[in-house]
């Protein structure tokens, strides 16, 4: 599946991005799971408002690091493709 510009990523119910001030980082909290995001992982799941489109998404990414359009959007779109299938982001 190849994630289309005009999807609004959010995180799913029940999800949340949290700040973990005892170790430092972020965790991502669902019921009975939790995952600790890379720095990237957290600038990505930090612009999944269910309002931003994922083209709009990719170009803010693209701007914030001055990095490749191309690459961001397939690495951004395969991780938030993999969250999407373990129900942590809705797509």
């Amino acid at each position: 599946m190849t994630l289309s510009p005009d999807a609004r990523p959010a995180l799913a119910r029940g999800v949340r991005l949290v700040e973990d001030r005892v170790r430092g980082g972020h965790q991502l909290l669902a019921p009975e799971r939790a995952l600790t995001p890379s720095k990237v992982a957290v600038e990505i799941l930090g612009l999944c408002d269910g309002k931003r489109s994922f083209g709009a998404l990719v170009d803010e990414l693209a701007s914030r690091f001055d990095a490749d359009r191309a690459l961001i959007e397939s690495e951004a779109g395969a991780f938030l493709e993999e969250l999407a299938g373990k129900g942590m982001v809705t797509l």
